[in-house]
């Protein structure tokens, strides 16, 4: 393991107890391992949604400044997604 750094943190008892259950189950050795997996998991998202940001919605806003007229009004965008959430709720009933 690189240089370990030791930190003093502070929790609510629910993110604690969420800890004590992961090492308990045997999942985790220590305190430390759920820390460092959660905030693995943390960094992977984060750079998820970079590669997302940076990717399709960069290339998307260039292609709608390009080409303007491709876009759908507000009204146009509403209605479509009141009408899809009207046909999940039919499906679901």
């Amino acid at each position: 393991m690189p240089n370990v750094e030791k930190r003093t943190i502070s929790l609510p008892s629910d993110q604690a107890a969420f800890i004590d259950s992961k090492i308990k189950s045997g999942d985790y050795a220590s305190a430390s391992e759920v820390v460092r997996a959660g905030l693995r998991a943390l960094r992977e998202r984060d750079e998820a949604v970079e590669r997302w940001l940076r990717g399709d919605v960069a290339a998307t806003y260039d292609a709608m400044r390009a080409d303007p007229a491709r876009g759908v009004s507000l009204d146009t965008a509403f209605g479509a997604i009141r009408d899809r959430h009207a046909a999940r709720g039919k499906d679901s009933g």
